[in-house]
């Protein structure tokens, strides 16, 4: 147990799903019983009035049935809770209630008991008051300096303060400016009330200046609270402290003075009568509730100041002087007398206990209602840690247990510390892509154009096997698809429970995606024996959409200006049988050749060759060949699979067409430029904007009229120029996004031409993927063209490197949008001139040297040398070409990184 924690000396838990705020707390010698006893007051926003006086028989137990005195029900939630001499006639103490439209002041009284129950008390409705405005809180004084009763002032919603002497109602005032209520004090030296505007200014305000203002009209007395009745205040003084204020103590600093404690947001400060400031502590945490009170040192004052780490802080001044830990977060700290037995005396009697004050006790109250008496200070910690008995260590043993435990290691890792199967265990995650399109399409809002566009539903089906918590399901497609609903939450209080979330997919724009699969990823928290709350886990699943979902069955075309050739091992199968969903019962003699109209527009073209093992696709673009190409090489793999060919390849024998790729890089780089000027632009005309408006607020401020100067002919022109610059910003933002589809799509293209290419593996195409296909979205900050040059510079330095030389040089650490992308498509070429020559792709650095040879198919080395270096358009032309290239020697490589890694 820490030392510094707060020394429970009693405590309870107050009803059952309560709440209650700063307000709610008071303790006072309610019951004027005269011996200086304090009793704790609590009320609820449930409407529950409580008084307290707790006596624990050792310190540390539990409340005794005694302990409440009382426990009353009333029909309204209680705001605030005071004790004052609020009845005329008598300076007794009574209990004042604050309600959101009633104030009610009772008397507590007791009578002593003849049974063993102990005392009976009971509360009397002295007077009440109905509110017409909605209170907010309230604060009591001998207002005007009136001697042996108090006044009360209450602060409704609206910034009135209403005055009330005792049984009758006085008068209302409205603060000046009020837009939301503060906490409110009164200063009985200076006959003033203290508030903290919404402005974030302290405010203080004169007693007598609100009594001798008059009333806007002359009404009955039950007529002055009705809107409109008051009349708006000078204030005395102001204090801009910078943040809303939490409350407001004043507590008299001497004889001459007294102080006014303000607890902010951040800060608690200490002002002077006058609203100057006497000293200010800023806070390390949020504050949640403070209590100024006298030190014993002269000259100082003593705040306690909650925070919501479960700590109360003792300050004097601005010094801490001690920190304690409290089971909750208060919202309400007050310090009383109260009675404790004394077991140092002499008892009269055996079983009588002798009762003393207990002062200087802690009263903190949370807000879901636990109330706990505490005091400062240690206790000893009286354990001893025992002896350890001493041996001689064996060092044979220990080398065995050493081994043991490093094999038992090596073990684990190689299997995961969290096996896939128990993840599975606890959660099952099955995704359902319907077989057909929808009857009725749930497209909305599409810009697709004459097209109807159709939509497909998808159901996610989970299982669970234990209690989980916090299951959350998103679902995640590729831009312009989109979702009907793409968050889902589900409650698995039981085990075995099954739920199914079921969602249409559409395409929205007039462009394609990059990709047709989804991914539903679940998040969840497993609850444990130690762990109440959960283990957070995550499991997804991924779900492919049909190519009927973006494609439409359209017309071959002959001629098309980008034309790729897949070969196969296998003789080329109909058409019809791979596509039966694009088939045309009326064409039934082409079954070598088919076409696909995208919903973009855009038309695909497949052609099978009757002679050769050959599939040919052809678009008038190139970034539309990457969605028919693949889609045909996974049918041509399923295909054969389910004829039990389990040799069939793929490959691809042409050129690269680097050409046509850095044709969208430039166009994808040019709208990013565009992007940036055009916000620059955006930025200028706002700040001139912004100026003019201020120049017309001066000229129409001024008391003598001036000519405008044409001012406002040149405001309206701007105001024309900011709009018209901001519908070129998000029409340049809506085109770059729909160039990044068309440059991941071209990308997945090259990376799967390279992989048939140079027959990579799973692993090396996952590299590739890694370096070409950054996660991250293009921002100004970070875009698509400098990640990629980055990641590319690293597998030329350490995996496709051909010297130790190229291995030393550096990279720039830090990622700014390049001038031009001539850097990157030297990079991409080399790269593709790398893999050529037998380049290997691998994540470790010390990878073989790439022998000196061009593939069969493949590119002619690149020229790096000063005095040999080509262009970068006669680099690119070599890839251009769709023909065999006719393999030629290899120019020895002279400088490999000069000029290329800068």
């Amino acid at each position: 147990m820490s030392l510094f924690k707060a020394r429970d000396w009693w405590s309870t838990v107050l009803g059952e799903k309560e709440e209650f705020d700063q307000g709610c707390l008071c303790l006072a010698d309610v019951d004027n019983s005269g011996n200086g006893q304090d009793k704790i007051i609590v009320g609820s926003f449930m409407g529950y009035l409580r008084i307290f006086n707790p006596h624990a028989v050792k310190t540390g137990d539990g409340p005794q049935a005694e302990d409440l005195l009382l426990e009353v029900q009333l029909r309204d939630p209680v705001l605030q809770v005071e004790v004052g001499k609020f009845v005329s006639g008598t300076e007794m103490l009574h209990l004042a209630v604050l309600h959101s439209r009633k104030l009610c002041v009772y008397s507590v009284s007791g009578t002593l008991g003849n049974v063993e129950h102990g005392n009976q008390y009971q509360i009397k409705l002295m007077y009440e008051h109905h509110l017409q405005r909605t209170a907010c809180n309230m604060t009591y004084g001998p207002f005007g300096g009136i001697k042996g009763r108090d006044l009360i002032c209450i602060q409704s919603m609206d910034g009135m303060l209403m005055v009330f002497e005792q049984e009758s109602y006085a008068f209302g005032r409205f603060l000046p400016g009020s837009l939301l209520p503060g906490p409110l004090a009164y200063s009985p030296r200076t006959d003033s009330f203290i508030t903290v505007s919404s402005c974030r200014q302290v405010e203080s305000y004169k007693y007598q200046v609100l009594a001798f203002a008059t009333d806007a009209d002359k009404k009955q007395e039950t007529e002055q609270q009705k809107l409109g009745s008051g009349k708006r205040l000078v204030v005395d003084w102001t204090l801009n402290i910078g943040e809303q204020a939490l409350d407001i103590c004043i507590i008299p600093f001497n004889q001459s003075a007294s102080s006014v404690f303000v607890l902010g947001e951040r800060n608690f400060f200490c002002l002077k009568d006058n609203g100057q400031i006497r000293f200010m502590k800023k806070l390390d945490c949020s504050p949640s509730c403070f209590l100024p009170y006298c030190s014993v040192s002269e000259g100082t004052i003593n705040t306690l100041i909650g925070n919501h780490n479960h700590m109360l802080h003792v300050y004097q001044d601005v010094t801490l002087k001690w920190a304690t830990q409290l089971p909750h977060v208060p919202v309400a700290v007050r310090v009383g007398s109260l009675h404790f037995p004394d077991y140092s005396q002499a008892l009269p009697c055996p079983g009588c206990l002798c009762f003393s004050d207990l002062k200087g006790v802690i009263v903190t109250l949370s807000d879901d209602g636990h109330l706990q008496c505490s005091y400062l200070g240690t206790d000893p910690s009286l354990f001893q840690a025992p002896k350890v008995e001493s041996r001689e260590l064996n060092y044979d043993e220990l080398d065995v247990e050493l081994k043991e435990l490093q094999r038992i290691i090596k073990d684990v890792k190689s299997q995961g510390v969290w096996p896939m199967t128990e993840r599975e265990e606890d959660l099952k995650v099955f995704a359902v892509v319907s077989s057909s399109l929808d009857s009725v399409s749930q497209a909305t809002n599409i810009e697709v154009g004459t097209d109807s566009v159709p939509s497909i539903t998808v159901k996610i089906t989970l299982q669970n096997r234990v209690v989980l918590q916090k299951v959350k399901l998103s679902v995640y497609v590729q831009p312009p698809l989109v979702l009907t609903c793409d968050q889902f939450t589900f409650d698995f209080a039981v085990p075995d429970m099954t739920s199914v979330a079921a969602f249409s997919v559409y395409l929205k724009k007039n462009y394609i995606p990059s990709e047709l699969e989804g991914n539903a990823v679940v998040s969840y928290s497993r609850p444990t024996d130690r762990n109440p709350d959960g283990i957070p886990r995550v499991i997804q699943c991924k779900f492919r959409l049909p190519l009927k979902l973006i494609c439409l069955p359209g017309q071959p075309s002959k001629t098309a200006s980008q034309k790729l050739t897949i070969d196969t091992n296998k003789s080329p199968v109909s058409l019809p049988i791979l596509f039966p969903d694009f088939a045309s019962h009326s064409d039934d003699d082409q079954i070598n050749v088919m076409g696909f109209r995208l919903l973009g527009g855009s038309r695909v073209t497949l052609l099978a060759s009757r002679t050769s093992q050959r599939y040919r696709i052809q678009s008038e673009q190139f970034e539309d060949l990457w969605l028919i190409t693949n889609e045909l090489i996974l049918r041509l793999l399923e295909y054969f699979e389910k004829q039990g060919i389990k040799d069939f390849a793929c490959s691809f024998s042409g050129c690269i067409p680097l050409q046509e790729y850095f044709e969208l890089i430039d166009h994808h780089f040019e709208l990013r430029i565009n992007g940036e000027k055009l916000e620059e632009l955006l930025s200028e005309r706002a700040v001139q904007f912004r100026a003019i408006q201020r120049r017309l607020l001066t000229r129409f401020r001024d008391k003598t009229p001036a000519p405008l100067q044409h001012l406002d002919t040149l405001l309206d022109g701007t105001y024309k120029q900011v709009i018209a610059l901001a519908d070129a910003v998000e029409e340049n933002q809506d085109r770059l996004l729909q160039s990044s589809a068309g440059l991941r799509s071209a990308t997945h293209l090259l990376i799967l031409l390279v992989r048939l290419w140079q027959k990579l593996s799973a692993d090396q195409t996952a590299i590739l993927e890694a370096a070409f296909l950054p996660l991250q979205e293009d921002t100004q900050e970070l875009g698509w063209e400098e990640t990629v040059d980055a990641a590319i510079a690293h597998l030329l330095k350490t995996c496709l490197s051909k010297s130790s030389k190229e291995q030393a040089l550096s990279l720039s650490s830090q990622l700014t949008i390049p001038k031009d992308t001539s850097r990157l498509k030297k990079h991409i070429t080399l790269l593709c001139d790398r893999l050529a020559k037998g380049g290997r792709l691998c994540l470790s650095t010390d990878a073989a040297a790439p022998q000196a040879l061009v593939m069969p198919g493949g590119c002619t080395p690149i020229p790096e040398s000063d005095t040999e270096e080509r262009s970068p358009e006669e680099s690119a032309e070599l890839f251009t070409n769709h023909k065999h290239l006719i393999a030629e020697t290899p120019v020895p490589e002279v400088a490999a990184l000069q000029g290329v890694l800068e």
